[in-house]
């Protein structure tokens, strides 16, 4: 038994109709209360009848009486209005301030035992590598779930969303460089997002504009100011991205970011510093306004094919200047890498630009656009298919993972959906 769980009930009720306090006098809750997430007593404005007395204030709950003494509550005169006193398991009266004893109840005569035992069994570590629901899950209801899952996903963009909200707030306002600087960071990845981020604030968005017919230019640009050109090439390709730098570094006064931030550690090589940039740099070319390009597209794979751009032709059989590789193909960004790019930087931009202007489409367009990319696959993914969640879109899948990184990971089952239904189920010949 926690505290939090006797919360839980409380809020929601989960307890017999026929309540009596500790001395035998009959309860009837009007209102719960607002559950207080700070200091002082833990449930406010709640309304409650004791033998027929109506009373307004707050609610105090404690896994004992004895509790209250040992958080000092007496001498505290925020407690002064404690109406009601929920504990699971009363040893003892206890005072108010000016003396008064206030009303008990003791919740573990009112409370079903398997709405405990649904609870514990959900806090136990998992037998095998699974989610801590995996035997429940079959038990919830198809429409909790499908409910719970689209309120997972909105949730999920919303907490992306301060990303975007951050970077739009440093480019005041501008939604081109917002995009700009989003799809930087995450053609990045995650070893590499800070340093992209970086090299595309470094990069004025506007001089790249100038060169948007010619990709090279573009590419000498951003490999420059990622300060990966310095030094000596005997290559002719990095020589020429070079000289293009240098000529652009002197008339704009460029200054590059450090060539060491960048990694390579655990990174397979086709998502080397080098390859993305070429490919940014060539997404970058195909539109000088790509916010304003990505604002027209409604098509899932319209927009995935946007994003698979290709590296340079040098990039063909190259990782690092200089050092060719043993096998030569094309070094596209991919179609999965695509549709990370898809769910993770445009959709949240879009709800947000959505938000923002008013413009109830632009956030259904993105959630649409959610369901009509393949859902991702991953260790967190295989584990909700193995208790037989599987999810048929990118908006499910999302949805799934803000649950296990939000919710299960942390045992948060009471402020889940799935978890509230599992919780709340008690067997009907029980009743």
């Amino acid at each position: 038994m926690t505290e939090a769980f006797l919360h839980y009930i409380w809020q929601h009720q989960m307890v017999a109709r026929n309540l009596s306090t500790t001395e035998g006098l009959p309860l009837v809750v009007r209102r719960a209360g607002d559950l207080n997430r700070d200091a002082g007593p833990d449930f406010f404005n709640a309304h409650i009848a004791i033998d027929g007395v109506e009373w307004v204030g707050n609610i105090e709950v404690h896994l004992r009486s004895s509790d209250w003494n040992a958080h000092r509550h007496t001498s505290d005169p925020v407690y002064n209005n404690v109406i009601l006193h929920v504990v699971y398991e009363h040893d003892g009266d206890i005072r108010l301030q000016n003396g008064t004893v206030p009303p008990t109840l003791e919740l573990r005569r009112f409370v079903h035992p398997a709405l405990v035992a649904n609870y514990d069994a959900l806090m136990q570590p998992p037998a095998d590598d699974t989610v801590p629901c995996a035997a429940r899950l079959p038990q919830v209801p198809s429409f909790v779930v499908s409910s719970a899952l689209e309120r997972l996903a909105v949730e999920r963009i919303e907490e992306k969303a301060l990303l975007v909200r951050r970077l739009l707030d440093e480019s005041r306002g501008s939604w081109e460089q917002t995009c700009y600087w989003l799809m930087a960071r995450y053609f990045g990845g995650k070893v590499n997002a800070l340093p992209f981020e970086l090299l595309a604030k470094a990069t004025d968005q506007r001089l790249l504009a100038r060169w948007k017919d010619n990709p090279r230019r573009i590419e000498a640009l951003l490999m420059g100011q990622a300060g990966l050109l310095e030094g000596y090439f005997e290559d002719d390709y990095p020589r020429l991205l070079q000289a293009d730098y240098e000529a652009l570094q002197a008339g704009a006064g460029l200054k590059p970011i450090s060539g060491d931030l960048w990694r390579h550690f655990r990174l397979r090589p086709s998502a080397f510093p080098t390859i993305r940039i070429s490919q940014f740099a060539h997404l970058v070319a195909s539109s000088s306004n790509l916010f304003s390009t990505l604002l027209d597209i409604t098509d899932a794979s319209r927009l995935v094919a946007l994003f698979d751009c290709q590296a340079a032709p040098y990039w063909d059989n190259h990782y690092h200047f200089d050092q060719p590789s043993a096998k030569a193909a094309p070094k596209r960004l991919g179609t999965m890498q695509a549709q990370l790019l898809a769910i993770n930087a445009w959709v949240p931009l879009l709800f947000v630009y959505g938000e923002l202007r008013g413009q109830q489409a632009c956030k259904e367009q993105a959630l649409a656009l959610l369901q009509q990319l393949p859902p991702e696959d991953n260790a967190v993914l295989r584990r909700f298919r193995a208790a037989g969640l599987r999810a048929d879109n990118a908006a499910q899948s999302q949805a799934l993972l803000q649950l296990y990184g939000r919710y299960c990971s942390g045992r948060r089952c009471l402020a889940c959906r799935l978890g509230h239904s599992i919780i709340k189920q008690i067997p009907k010949e029980t009743i």
